[in-house]
């Protein structure tokens, strides 16, 4: 029988004039990006997180510290696909993940598939992403960053996953 875990992550950068500003391994065309070690991209930070602590292999700054200049400038995408290697190296799959965008911009509706095609073919399953403001409330709200929230299932082996855990028909009651 196989065994699941959850993992949730979060993630939040500062909003910096002149910086690049990609979610999702995506570009958007906006005049403030995310100031970070790496390219802060909070979407597939906050991913990262979810997997590795779902799996029980810590955090991003035990893998990639912001004190290495390794990482310095990484793509994002790179740490994820770096880090789903070694949760798959420990026996883990991904089942799916949810991940929530926290600001009052950019708009991602838009690009929502883009995002998920991009995350997904990294992360090695289903991820789906959404996003909601603060209502002006908080360093979001204000305008000075974004944040991100992931939740992952991971399982323990290989298994195909329909409607119902394990693939199997939701029981008739």
């Amino acid at each position: 029988m196989p065994e699941y875990r959850v993992g949730a992550g979060f993630d939040a950068h500062a909003l910096e004039e002149g910086v690049p500003l990609v979610l999702g391994g995506v570009a958007f065309d906006h005049p403030r990006g995310l100031a970070g070690h790496s390219d802060g991209d909070v979407l597939a930070h906050a991913l990262v997180d979810a997997i590795l602590g779902a799996a029980g292999l810590g955090d991003i700054g035990s893998l990639f510290p912001s004190d290495d200049p390794q990482w310095s400038g990484a793509s994002s995408l790179d740490l994820l696909a770096r880090a789903y290697d070694d949760v798959r190296a420990a026996g883990w799959e991904l089942v799916n993940a949810d991940v929530i965008l926290i600001g009052e911009e950019p708009r991602i509706a838009g690009r929502r598939g883009e995002l998920e095609q991009r995350l997904s073919a990294v992360a090695g399953g289903p991820v789906s992403v959404r996003a909601t403001t603060t209502d002006g409330l908080g360093f979001t709200g204000r305008g000075e960053g974004l944040a991100a929230q992931a939740v992952a299932l991971l399982v323990s082996e290989p298994a195909t996953h329909g409607s119902y855990a394990g693939g199997r028909e939701r029981p008739r009651r």
